[in-house]
């Protein structure tokens, strides 16, 4: 094979994967846009959704900013070198960081450092299999860490909230599905899809249900059993009312497929891979004497247009429909912070501050590199790309999921003076709590819409912290323009307990046997 041609063919199909979203997720996003209620949060976060895609495709930048470990799955004829092509991956993967079409997220788990160019012991992810056609098949997935964050795994018997007892057989496999749903509630990014796994052991079958994600949305499963499953679970996962980002509303679930093989007599799981609505997973047909690519799959069909006059009326109508629509811009006084209360749409302008998962474990222990009394801290890693006369400049930079900060949250605005965060899919109690406290609240965002946040963003005033790498520094932001929800305010309210409470509720109806 061409070195540099199979360079090319995989630098594309990581660069697609990254900017291009499937024509099959299209149409399911599309049938969700038209099953939801109009004039909802949940149908405000689809339009949302609608315009960061083709943002996306305008600009030719990641859907998502969390670009997740990069997952090949390659099958070759007998005799290809194999070797070569992990060699083209590596230069691939390399060169689409450095472009910033990927965020850099190898980091070494022990050193916590980042390689800078998502290479490391691990990752990519490369699995190879020979086959006998004459062709390479060559696929990739891009899965975030807030969707990899929600996959479970069951071993059956269990007793599942809700639900009740979930024994060895097709209906207790159906109950982990359906609970599987419930428990990602608005923290992956949904509305999503699932991929399951039965049977196995605990390393094979959640490659088992990972390799389900990459079957095509519109397939239709041969086993009739798991076909009448997959079915079930499409035609009743969305009554749990969990909605697009937790919001509530009709569509949680846009896709479900489902695997089988053999166990052993000891073990029984059941494992689910959940996938946010942003499921980048495309693959190519490659020649294999030159590395060519001769076509594209998860192409096929028509491409919905997502956009149009009607969804950003719907967006306006959700603005003019607001109890209160504030415009925030920090310093921002407690006075102003305790007048919000959940379902309150706010704009914001002025700056923000970038923290994550090392930003926060370092404010806990340490001073702040500068005064955040007053301020708004974002949880977001962005990827960012630095020019020539050394500016920093913002590719995407959507949020992240706010659970993992739980333990620091609340102390670290009580200690900084904090006022405000923004993030996705909600807060505990401990942060609750501390909002009610000190005068703060939860702003949430709409997940995966990287190219929606970038687009406010104005200017990068500054960063510190950059030795914990670019996606957890301390990103000095003006924004202008920064739209989100209150869901938790400082009277003790909270949008997603809400939701999780009646989501559970409607999960119980599902306990009686159904096969």
């Amino acid at each position: 094979m061409n070195m540099e041609l199979l360079v090319k063919s995989m630098y594309e199909l990581v660069v697609e994967t990254s900017t291009n979203l499937p024509r099959d997720v299209r149409r399911s996003i599309k049938l969700a846009k038209e099953r939801e209620n109009a004039g909802t949060r949940s149908a405000m976060s689809l339009d949302t959704i609608s315009t960061n895609i083709k943002m996306a495709d305008d600009q030719v930048s990641p859907i998502c900013q969390d670009t997740g470990l990069p997952t090949f799955k390659i099958k070759t004829p007998i005799g290809v070198n194999q070797l070569q092509l992990k060699e083209a991956i590596f230069e691939a993967i390399q060169l689409a960081t450095k472009n910033g079409k990927l965020r850099p997220n190898s980091v070494d788990s022990l050193t916590g450092a980042n390689s800078g160019d998502n290479l490391g012991a691990g990752t990519p992810v490369i699995k190879f299999e020979q086959w006998e056609k004459d062709y390479i098949d060559a696929r990739l997935i891009l899965k975030g860490g807030g969707c990899e964050n929600k996959n479970i795994q069951y071993s059956l018997p269990c007793e599942l909230e809700g639900l009740g007892r979930a024994g060895r057989d097709l209906d207790g496999i159906r109950k982990c599905i359906m609970h599987s749903v419930y428990q990602a509630q608005g923290q992956g990014c949904s509305a999503g899809f699932i991929g399951v796994g039965i049977g196995g052991d605990r390393s094979s079958g959640y490659d088992l249900a990972k390799e389900q994600l990459f079957r095509s949305a519109d397939d239709v499963n041969p086993h009739e059993d798991l076909r009448k499953l997959e079915e079930y679970v499409m035609n009743n996962a969305n009554e749990l009312g969990i909605g697009t980002m937790g919001f509530g509303g009709e569509t949680t679930l846009l896709g479900c497929k489902i695997g089988v093989m053999n166990r052993i007599p000891a073990s029984f799981f059941v494992s689910v891979a959940y996938n946010c609505w942003a499921f980048r997973r495309l693959g190519v047909k490659m020649d294999p004497e030159s590395g060519r690519i001769t076509d594209w799959m998860y192409q096929e069909g028509d491409k919905p247009d997502l956009t149009s006059v009607e969804a950003a009326e719907t967006a306006a109508t959700i603005e003019e429909e607001a109890t209160t629509i504030v415009e925030l811009e920090a310093p921002i006084t407690e006075e102003k912070i305790r007048s919000l209360k959940v379902g309150d749409v706010v704009r914001i302008n002025g700056m923000m501050y970038t923290g994550r998962d090392a930003i926060h474990k370092h404010l806990s222990d340490h001073e702040a590199p500068i005064d955040l009394d007053g301020q708004i801290i974002y949880h977001c890693g962005p990827v960012m790309l630095k020019d020539e006369a050394g500016v920093w400049h913002v590719k995407a930079a959507g949020p992240t999921t706010s659970i993992r900060e739980e333990p620091y949250q609340g102390d670290i605005m009580k200690k900084f003076g904090i006022r405000a965060v923004i993030g996705k899919g909600g807060m505990g109690a401990k942060t609750l709590k501390a909002l009610q406290e000190h005068g703060g609240v939860y702003l949430n965002a709409i997940g995966g819409a990287a190219q929606y946040y970038a687009d406010c963003i104005k200017e990068v005033k500054g960063v510190d912290l950059m030795e914990f790498g670019i996606p957890e520094a301390m990103w000095h932001l003006e924004v202008e323009g920064f739209t989100a929800v209150v869901t938790m305010d400082s009277h003790g309210h909270s949008l997603h307990e809400s939701v999780e409470k009646t989501s559970l509720e409607k999960l119980s109806q599902f306990k009686e046997r159904v096969f």
